[in-house]
């Protein structure tokens, strides 16, 4: 956990290296043990709920489209949590139409549907995929403040 502290921003950040080889499954779980521990588990379920299903479209578009490694970082000041994958295909993703004709297609439009907002960047030795949420508006809660460290 690295937290900074300023004037006006104040901040936590995680991350995780996810193999190839490795199930989508321990993104998601990762991620919600950091989520427990700011307490959004049951200050906003529904979010945690868009925050999972954000992990495991990103980790598995790295998995499955990049064939790379996916670099899972979260972090969360008073605003956001953002969740980012890197991976190290340079090739942007796309929301596609969704067909009834395939299978799969979707993972974007669905990370659109649920996120707050999403954007892409290349980068020199691949992309990373952003996804933010606003944080639960919970005044005077450890909800609220990102740096009391998740309970592991």
């Amino acid at each position: 956990m690295i937290a900074v502290e300023g004037s006006s921003l104040r901040a936590v950040g995680w991350a995780r290296t996810l193999p190839l080889n490795s199930e989508v499954k321990s993104a998601r779980d990762w991620a919600r043990r950091h989520l427990e521990g700011l307490h959004w588990t049951t200050t906003a379920p529904e979010t945690v709920d868009a925050v999972l299903l954000t992990v495991s479209e990103l980790v598995t578009n790295a998995h499955r489209h990049a064939h790379s490694s996916a670099q899972l970082v979260m972090t969360c000041d008073d605003h956001c949590l953002h969740v980012t994958v890197h991976d190290k295909s340079g090739d942007l993703p796309t929301p596609r139409e969704a067909g009834t004709d395939r299978l799969g297609g979707r993972g974007m439009l669905l990370v659109d549907a649920v996120a707050d907002t999403w954007e892409s960047h290349p980068c020199r030795h691949g992309k990373s995929v952003s996804a933010c949420f606003h944080a639960p508006d919970v005044v005077g809660s450890r909800a609220a403040d990102p740096s009391v460290p998740p309970q592991d």
